[in-house]
């Protein structure tokens, strides 16, 4: 099974919006992206990144959050217009929230992003305007894709998280009743320390720790920093493998910063399953995604 994770698409797209929606917090990030973030995230490499995808062998594509900047209606539609340009459709493409996804109160209390998301946040089996309760599972071909969300709107400067006593509550059964299936589990905010960690964390991932001790993990992806990230959790057999993805769209000179995404090629079955990762990044010269060689 190949998986390819994306994250942190960061859609632009400010059309329609009223100025009332300015007097919160978007008004900073509104500045923000006057300033840099614009230029950062060219929806131009939203587009390239998602016809590079259809043009991938892939069985499913997971995004790990901040699929918008302020969690605007336009930028969401804009976001839900590259996903369904994706070949496999709803069933295979599965989205978390990330912070931005929540910027605002209104965004949250009124779960936009569930919503306009819909058929690519739901669990196996709900109905079809049911809307998700976090974490949501899917089971493709012996693997258990185990969504959460981290995301809460917070003042600025803060860029935090937390996943919550219901939620990890649940999380811990989800895992545990899927034992048998190679486990998959989606965050948006990375599960140990980062740059800036006071600002950005997950602020109760100690508790997220304790519980993959217990029950265990194959695997959990993430994103957020928009850098690439390698680290371990403990797990009840050994070392369970934390990878963070870099932004899918973003524009640096930086061959290590420059928009890329993952892929996941998993073999086995269920719990002896096994995995090798391959990444594709942007080459302006190439006008393209290509497979990433590290420099020597």
């Amino acid at each position: 099974m190949r998986i390819a994770h994306i994250s942190d698409l960061h859609a632009l797209d400010l059309s329609g919006a009223s100025p009332l929606r300015f007097i919160s917090k978007r008004f900073f990030g509104w500045l923000n992206l006057l300033r840099k973030r614009r230029a950062a995230h060219p929806t131009e490499l939203l587009d390239a990144l998602c016809t590079d995808l259809a043009q991938q062998p892939l069985d499913h594509v997971v995004v790990t959050g901040d699929l918008t900047n302020l969690s605007l209606p336009s930028e969401f539609r804009r976001a839900r217009k590259s996903l369904d340009s994706l070949p496999l459709g709803p069933l295979g493409v599965t989205a978390i929230p990330g912070n931005h996804d929540v910027y605002v109160w209104g965004a949250y209390f009124g779960r936009t992003f569930e919503k306009m998301l819909l058929p690519y946040a739901q669990s196996d089996g709900a109905k079809p305007d049911e809307l998700a309760t976090w974490p949501i599972v899917r089971v493709r071909d012996g693997v258990a894709i185990i969504g959460c969300s981290t995301a809460l709107p917070s003042p600025m400067p803060l860029a935090d998280g937390w996943l919550g006593g219901r939620q990890l509550r649940r999380l811990e059964e989800v895992l545990d009743g899927t034992r048998n299936h190679f486990r998959l589990l989606l965050v948006h905010h990375p599960p140990l320390p980062q740059h800036l960690d006071i600002l950005r964390a997950l602020r109760d991932r100690s508790r997220l720790h304790k519980l993959l001790r217990r029950v265990g993990c194959d695997l959990v992806l993430h994103g957020h920093e928009h850098r690439d990230l390698h680290a371990h959790l403990e797990g009840p057999t050994g070392p369970i493998p934390v990878i963070g993805a870099g932004s899918g769209t973003y524009n640096s000179p930086l061959l290590d910063r420059r928009a890329r995404y993952n892929i996941y090629t998993i073999t086995g079955e269920g719990r002896d399953a096994r995995f090798t990762v391959e990444q594709r990044v942007h080459d302006p010269a190439a006008g393209g995604f290509v497979p990433y060689r590290a420099p020597t």
